[in-house]
């Protein structure tokens, strides 16, 4: 059976990293946040979590592998319930809803450029047009997937260099810290902004959710989490350096397209609609590769319970079409019922509690004494999944503080996973 190379996987972890947080997060961090180093350090931060949550999912992913991601990890190393229950929220939020939030961004950036063209259909028939590619082959996947993920990174070097070389008199930005930044980056705006952040580099982990049709999967997976992850981080300080230089903040203060508005800004009306358009073709990269990891899951879910056993089917290829399609009717639904910030922070917040307890799962891998003879282990531990356990246990709690709707109807996303559960188990045994 042909598989993903390494770098397809690779691909696969920047396209979805890079696509809607960092191209609309900083608008919403400013509304808190004023001083230059504090947002550097956001993205740093952020970035640093990213890599130490990486380094641990490598020795998941070496030692468990098999597609699915967190629903392999929780399912073997806790019980099948919890793998159920991170499944579920997979299937009705983790991808489905970081697919809305890239298509509704690209159809901000299209209509910023195009004002006739509605921002909700073409988010729509974006996600349309992708499941028809993903649903061909695995060679129709790769090919788009590298080629749309190397145009991402070019285009957003060539935007960087651009505003530097041609945009207008970049203001002075320092980004050493003054009077008052140590207490702003322990402060609830800071953990706040840093939900944004952490959702800019929530991707990093994608490459687990096609482990079984990764190619010598122990030896690449942590190469792929590492360079991918470790690449965008730099990509993230270079670009946020870019739009604070380029653009005043009273500009950028709770806007979506910061990237229109800074080559705007610093480029003229011509050339901000062109990058604008730009940007815009970005984000086709990031939907088209959460397309692509997502169905996997819903596929394994489908292998182990009777209930969701048409999930699994494959097409002549071994594609899950009806996976993908159902994914991306969700994504749908959620474009045209749902505004973006509600959407962002309800599903950073699930997220942030998947990925929590898979990283707690390291330390009960090794409990239990499940690595593999020769198998990569985390660098940096324990040290390096601590990190990223404090970092997203104190996001997790300013969100239900803050923003206590959304982590309420995070919340009730698990416990119905968990009633899902029963209730699948229940109608199993009655079949049987």
């Amino acid at each position: 059976m042909q598989k993903f190379s390494k770098m397809t996987g690779i691909s696969v972890v920047v396209a979805n990293m890079i696509g809607t947080g960092v191209f609309t997060s900083l608008g919403f961090q400013l509304l808190g946040i004023q001083s230059y180093f504090a947002l550097m350090m956001l993205w740093l931060i952020g970035g640093l979590t990213a890599l130490c949550g990486a380094l641990t999912y490598a020795e998941l992913g070496a030692n468990l592998p098999r597609s699915g991601g967190e629903y392999n990890f929780l399912g073997r190393l806790y019980h099948p319930c919890a793998g159920f229950i991170s499944g579920w929220v997979s299937a009705t939020v983790g991808f489905a809803a970081p697919v809305a939030l890239a298509a509704m961004t690209f159809g901000a950036y299209l209509s910023a450029v195009f004002p006739e063209l509605p921002r909700t259909s073409s988010a729509v028939i974006l996600v349309v047009v992708l499941t028809v590619i993903h649903c061909l082959s695995r060679q129709a996947s790769s090919s788009f997937q590298q080629v749309f993920t190397a145009l991402k990174v070019i285009l957003i070097l060539v935007f960087c260099l651009a505003l530097f070389i041609w945009g207008s008199t970049p203001q002075a930005i320092s980004l050493m810290p003054s009077a008052g930044d140590e207490k702003l980056l322990f402060s609830g705006a800071f953990a706040v902004s840093l939900i944004y952040v952490n959702y800019a580099y929530t991707g990093w982990n994608a490459v687990t959710y096609v482990t079984s049709e990764l190619d010598d999967p122990q030896r690449n997976l942590p190469i792929v989490l590492l360079v991918g992850t470790v690449s965008v981080m730099l990509i993230y300080l270079l670009l946020n350096f870019t739009f604070l230089s380029a653009a005043p903040i009273s500009l950028l203060e709770g806007k979506l397209e910061v990237g229109v508005i800074v080559a705007d800004h610093a480029l003229g009306d011509t050339a901000g609609k062109t990058m604008g358009a730009i940007l815009a073709l970005l984000l086709i990269s990031t939907v088209s590769a959460m397309t692509m990891a997502g169905p996997r899951v819903l596929q394994v879910i489908g292998e182990d319970f009777t209930f969701f056993k048409r999930l699994s089917q494959v097409n002549a290829n071994g594609i899950p079409t009806t996976a993908i399609i159902f994914q991306s009717s969700l994504a749908i639904i959620f474009i045209v019922s749902a505004t973006f910030e509600s959407v962002l922070v309800f599903s950073s917040f699930v997220l942030g509690i998947n990925t929590l307890f898979s990283v707690v799962g390291v330390f009960i891998l090794r409990f239990k004494k499940l690595n593999m003879e020769g198998a990569y282990r985390t660098f940096g531990y324990p040290v390096a999944p601590l990190i990223y356990l404090a970092v997203t246990l104190w996001t997790l709690i300013y969100v239900l503080v803050s923003k206590p709707q959304e982590g309420a109807m995070g919340i009730t996303i698990i416990v119905a996973g968990g009633i899902m559960y029963l209730l699948t188990i229940k109608m199993d045994a009655l079949k049987k």
